[in-house]
């Protein structure tokens, strides 16, 4: 995974007792955890234990990570581990399953770096999104409501024309993938597959 700056700052600050970076690291975070155990298929009760355990152990090891850049795949990586610590657990008290299932948990496991991508892709929308004026936001905000809201509710809502929603909309989306969260992720992913992405 690309180095991200503000990754780096938080873990910094929250190895210095700053609560509120601690918080945002979680909250950054917890998204992950949740998509690691739901690919190994966790009661909602298991889900929660591994997610205490995995923020409990970043807790232990944080005064000890190398490298602040690599707590994403610090995290994905004990997740992981958490999770198939709770599925032996589970399974010493319930038949022995099949081994297809064993075959699905080796799948699953491969499939941990896709979290990290689409976790840092995530985050990079979200900053995004940040950066566009309130504005576009609001204007998104509506269009991507579920369910979805008419253009006349829309145009109602904004005190705007109906035949100015498609182009503002366009401009919005425009500001987003030009921004310099965005711009800097693509650049990343480009580096990463040898720029093969340019021709997909």
């Amino acid at each position: 995974m690309r180095s991200d700056p503000a990754v780096v700052l938080l873990v910094t600050q929250a190895r210095d007792g700053d609560e509120a970076a601690w918080d945002e690291l979680v909250e950054r975070y917890a998204p992950l955890v949740w998509s690691i155990c739901h690919r190994y298929r966790l009661s909602a009760a298991d889900i929660d234990d591994v997610g205490q355990s995995v923020w409990l152990r970043l807790v232990e090891h944080l005064s000890t990570l190398r490298e602040p850049a690599a707590l994403p795949g610090w995290i994905a990586t004990t997740s992981q581990r958490e999770c198939l610590r709770m599925l032996r657990i589970s399974r010493r008290s319930e038949p022995a399953a099949p081994l297809a299932e064993d075959h699905d948990i080796v799948d699953d496991a491969v499939s941990v770096d896709d979290d990290l991508l689409l976790q840092e892709r995530r985050t990079a929308a979200r900053a995004a999104f940040a950066q566009l004026s309130p504005r576009c936001q609001q204007l998104l905000s509506l269009l991507i409501e579920d369910p979805p809201k008419s253009y006349s509710e829309i145009s109602q809502a904004l005190h705007m024309p109906i035949g100015s929603i498609g182009p503002s909309r366009a401009r919005c989306l425009d500001k987003m993938r030009h921004s310099s969260a965005l711009t800097s992720l693509i650049e990343a992913e480009l580096e990463r597959t040898g720029g093969s992405e340019r021709h997909g």
